[in-house]
């Protein structure tokens, strides 16, 4: 009896070891299209063909590198050629190997225009000749130069096309346009592309943009490495020095142990290869259909089963093929969806009315915004102070907080961010003066005629709660990339608060005061001017005071979409990673925020 005890515990111990789950498989998780897709359809051929279980696990770049170097994880699904440091002295110590070659040609990239630009003239085919055709690429902000749009800010080929824009000798011709984000980037392509306009960018691919249009690549020099490492790829660099772009082979990265313990693996690894009209429009649909990186891989694989039989064992191959079989399941809701006939309107929208709204946009930016800027910029520093100084000690008659305020306008200054303050400030008083203008008189309006103030009330509810950055994707699409834009997505966004709390202080004076004014025989303009606006101000400087703030915030976040400023300061920081520049010029935006904040509550409180 105790020797079968004894057994029974025995067993009970080895059990739980004996069906003991498999230790996943970790895959870094990449955040660009084409290595998520690829990851994924890594991750579904290993889960669904060869039986094991993988699991992603997040960081960044460098972060993934260490954690493939130690084994925590043990795939990188795309690594491109030119690896940093940390990871080429890992393959040379023999820590991780790079396997295969995913991508047919390699990654390349370029300066591109539209094949309809190309065909129309088609002397232009290298970047020298785009001196003689600079008149056809018009910046839409500045009629009397070319616009050349670079890449997204921080990036590193906004370091080396700037070279190569001044080497070519283009840069007195063309301005060096930086779109902000990738998005802004592709928006503004698309708008131009829509209406059949010409423009000339920086791109490249493997990219969803590159199979939803006809692009042209022009020509360059062959690629020289010493020009191109040593020289177009520093900051300060003097050289003068042409090269073309290289072209970056793209493979899987593992660890040492991977290789060892799946060499399965690392066999289907050395076969896998995708074609770049191929991938391009993988991530296409993944983007345009909306669909994760997961279902995009299912879907791949259900349509090029030819291809990828070649990459597997047949075993492998049939085990795949029986998983693929798509399950047919009755979902509980229906699948509406409102965005592929917005877009389609929107795109219909643009090509119909793109060119008046480009029109407005200039008038814009060449009688408004450029004016205000130029005086700002041209504003000597202890003048502003100064200014700035006597009106936060007039509003607040607080001699300390002057004096703080005047200390914070000089530490901007100090960082050297002086320049970029004083754009913050010209876009934001343009988009408040603005959205004053018409917020106030609106408020006003919708104050007299309350059941047209009810009817609007939903309205107004709806483009306060819409996240941000919703509004700069019309504006985007309808004015182009810029300061424009930025202005009517501030005064989208903060308007409302202004005009609901203009409607709720003219609603809560007292009905015995505006009898009064009635029964002495006032106007309505004298009304308004005598009882109606001084009673409800601290009310309307609370919505100015709202409106500022908001404008504050939203002019920061139209740096996503060109607009200049310390915004776009801290864009560049968030691309590179530079905690130390992301902290000076949030620093700035925080003191011109306490500035203005102080300021107009401190005149609405004023009788």
């Amino acid at each position: 009896m105790k020797n079968f005890f004894s057994k029974l515990c025995l067993l009970l111990l080895i059990s739980p070891l004996s069906y003991a789950k498999q230790e996943p498989i970790k895959f870094g998780a990449l955040t660009w299209e084409s290595g998520q897709f690829t990851t994924a359809l890594l991750q579904t051929i290993i889960e669904k063909g060869y039986g094991y279980p993988t699991q992603e696990v997040s960081g960044a770049g460098i972060a993934l590198e260490n954690a493939l170097i130690q084994n925590d994880i043990q795939i990188i699904g795309e690594v491109w050629a030119g690896r940093s440091d940390v990871m080429q002295k890992a393959i040379t110590d023999g820590q991780v190997k790079v396997i295969g070659d995913t991508l047919k040609g390699g990654a390349t990239q370029g300066w591109y225009i539209p094949r309809y630009v190309q065909e129309q003239y088609p002397q232009l085919k290298h970047a020298r000749d785009l001196a003689k055709f600079s008149s056809l690429f018009t910046d839409p902000n500045d009629p009397l130069h070319a616009r050349f749009l670079n890449c997204p800010t921080g990036w590193t080929c906004e370091v080396f096309n700037s070279h190569l824009l001044h080497n070519f000798g283009l840069d007195q011709q063309f301005n060096n346009v930086q779109p902000g984000t990738g998005a802004a980037l592709d928006s503004e392509i698309s708008s131009y592309y829509e209406q059949k306009k010409p423009i000339l960018f920086y791109y490249w691919q493997p990219a969803g943009l590159m199979a939803k249009y006809d692009f042209v690549p022009l020509e360059f020099p062959e690629h020289d490495a010493t020009c191109w490492w040593s020289e177009l790829l520093k900051i300060d660099s003097n050289a003068d020095c042409l090269s073309g772009f290289p072209v970056s082979k793209l493979a899987i990265g593992v660890s040492e142990k991977f290789t060892q313990d799946y060499p399965e693996l690392v066999k289907f690894f050395e076969k896998i290869q995708l074609e770049p009209k191929e991938l391009n429009q993988q991530i296409l649909e993944m983007i345009e259909y909306h669909r994760t990186r997961e279902e995009q891989a299912v879907i791949f694989l259900q349509k090029n089963v030819k291809k990828w039989e070649t990459w597997v064992t047949p075993k492998v191959a049939e085990q795949l093929k029986s998983s693929l079989i798509p399950q047919t399941s009755k979902e509980f809701f229906p699948e509406w969806s409102v965005q592929i006939p917005f877009n389609q309107w929107l795109k219909s929208f643009v090509q119909n009315h793109g060119d008046l709204f480009r029109q407005v946009s200039l008038y814009f930016q060449q009688y408004l915004l450029n004016p205000v800027g130029h005086f700002f910029a041209q504003i000597p520093a202890w003048l502003f102070i100064g200014v700035i100084s006597l009106v936060v000690w007039h509003a607040t008659r607080k001699w300390y907080f002057t004096l703080l305020s005047a200390l914070g306008l000089f530490l901007i200054g100090a960082f050297g961010l002086w320049f970029e303050a004083m754009q913050t400030v010209s876009l934001m008083l343009v988009s408040i003066g603005l959205t004053v203008i018409v917020g106030i008189p609106l408020g006003i309006l919708l104050a007299r005629y309350s059941k047209i103030y009810r009817i609007i009330l939903p309205l107004l509810d709806i483009m306060q709660t819409m996240p941000s950055f919703v509004y700069l994707i019309p504006v985007l699409m309808l004015f182009g990339i810029g300061e424009v834009p930025a202005v009517f997505a501030c005064m989208i966004y903060a308007i409302v608060p202004l005009i609901r709390l203009t409607v709720l202080g003219i609603q809560q004076i007292d009905q015995e005061l505006i009898e009064t004014g009635k029964a002495f025989g006032s106007s309505r303009w004298q009304m308004l001017k005598w009882i109606t606006l001084p009673l409800a101000k601290p009310q309307i400087m609370a919505g100015i005071n709202q409106t500022v703030m908001m404008s504050l915030a939203m002019v920061v976040l139209a740096s996503m979409i060109g607009a200049s400023g310390l915004g776009q300061i801290i864009l560049q920081a968030i691309q590179t990673l530079n905690v130390g520049q992301g902290l000076q010029a949030g620093s700035a935006i925080v003191v011109l925020a306490i500035i203005v904040d102080r300021v107009t509550q401190g005149y609405g409180g004023k009788k």
